[in-house]
């Protein structure tokens, strides 16, 4: 099948995160299979979902080195979106595709998949594997398992391509990002006797506000790295909630919040500033209202920063491909996950981030053939033998 074929299958696999993401993983492993690929499935221990990965050998049947091209299955969800069309039925309109899944990114997935009979049938001096994750959309989670079966089987790869939807222009780096629950624990009592009470809601507002701090204090202060559109750190408080009653004190109230930092700016350093206020500040205010006060901050899902430089390996040779300058994002991918496994890795991908977990989301029909040429320029240079890199 060509891309649009293929994305029209896949389009039609509704693999939002909630749901199993295996109709979309057999239908690709039989169509491999066909081409005499046999990969093998990682599959997730509490849920209907697996990963997938497959190599392509080398001309010599080689197996290791090479590019992982790397995508997600899952998409976000459509409910209370509204759709000009079936979202899970692929659309076409002057020269758009529309589908949830179109950008983000069954658009590369399927490219890929089309390339792949090419690459078979012509293969070049080291192997190309493809790596199809669950669960991107919710923390990343199917890469973690996935990357550690990869480590556990002794798989070597030179470099990875991840392709989320960057326009075709080669991402280089990107922050990562760390979710924290927060939950205040005071006492309650009738709002006219206020003194009896330590209002959970009260001291969950000193701490949001000191979270905002900090968050000022990266603006200002930094570190800062101009490369990206917001230069800096950030912290935002996204969920709140607490209370049961006009006229109650709250005894609980809890919030969400998230630090996406610059690689080289750990969240635990900057997490750490927001815990040394809780204990030195806040908790000795509360327990001297209420002795059983407390504040539990509970991490969440933390995805690491891909800290990249156009000089690697993988670097030099998409840059090549592409044609493009490189560039940096404030949004996070599985990158650093494949780098923190020791995989050199970059971002490249049709379609734009501006159109992912839209309604009417899409990918041009420009934008698919541009991923199709640069994946058979990569194909041509896998195939031409250097010292060194790749080929």
């Amino acid at each position: 099948m060509d891309t649009h074929s293929w994305l029209r299958t896949l389009i039609s696999l509704d693999t939002t995160s909630r749901l199993s993401n295996l109709g979309l993983i057999e239908t690709v492993r039989d169509a491999l299979r066909r081409l005499g690929i046999d990969p093998w499935l990682n599959a997730s221990a509490t849920q209907p979902k697996a990963n997938l990965f497959a190599t392509l050998p080398a001309r010599d049947g080689s197996t290791q080195g090479g590019i992982i091209l790397s995508g997600h299955t899952d998409v976000v969800p459509v409910d209370g979106q509204p759709w000009r069309s079936n979202p899970f039925t692929l659309t076409e309109r002057e020269g758009r595709l529309y589908g949830r899944g179109s950008a983000d990114m069954k658009g590369f997935i399927a490219a890929v998949l089309a390339w792949a009979p090419s690459y078979v049938a012509n293969p070049g001096c080291k192997p190309v594997h493809l790596a199809l994750s669950y669960d991107e959309e919710v923390g990343c989670l199917g890469a973690r398992a996935l990357l550690h079966e990869v480590v556990q089987r002794g798989i070597r790869a030179d470099g990875c391509i991840v392709g989320e939807p960057t326009s075709m222009q080669p991402v280089i780096a990107h922050k990562g990002i760390s979710l924290y629950h927060c939950r205040v624990h005071g006492r309650a009592a009738h709002s006219s006797l206020t003194p009896q009470g330590c209002n959970a809601i009260e001291y969950a507002a000193r701490l949001i506000s000191h979270i905002r701090d900090v968050a000022d204090a990266c603006k200002a202060h930094g570190p800062f790295d101009e490369g990206y559109d917001v230069p800096f750190s950030t912290l935002s408080t996204n969920l709140a909630s607490g209370g049961m009653a006009l006229n109650v004190i709250p005894a609980e109230c809890e919030f969400s919040y998230e630090i996406r930092n610059l690689p080289g700016s750990p969240a635990a350093g900057i997490q750490a500033r927001v815990s040394h206020y809780v204990e030195s500040t806040l908790l000795p205010r509360m327990r001297a209202e209420c002795p059983d006060a407390r504040i539990d901050i509970t991490p969440g899902v933390s995805v690491p920063a891909l800290d990249g430089c156009a000089q690697t390996d993988i670097a030099r040779l998409v840059l090549s491909l592409a044609a493009r300058q490189p560039r940096k994002v404030a949004y996070v991918t599985e990158a650093g996950l494949f780098q923190q496994a020791g995989i050199p890795a970059i971002v490249c991908g049709p379609g734009s981030i501006e159109q992912a977990h839209k309604a009417d989301e899409y990918v041009t029909l420009e934008q698919l053939e541009q991923c199709d040429r640069f994946l058979q320029r990569l194909g041509l240079a896998l195939g031409q033998r250097r010292q060194g890199g790749f080929g």
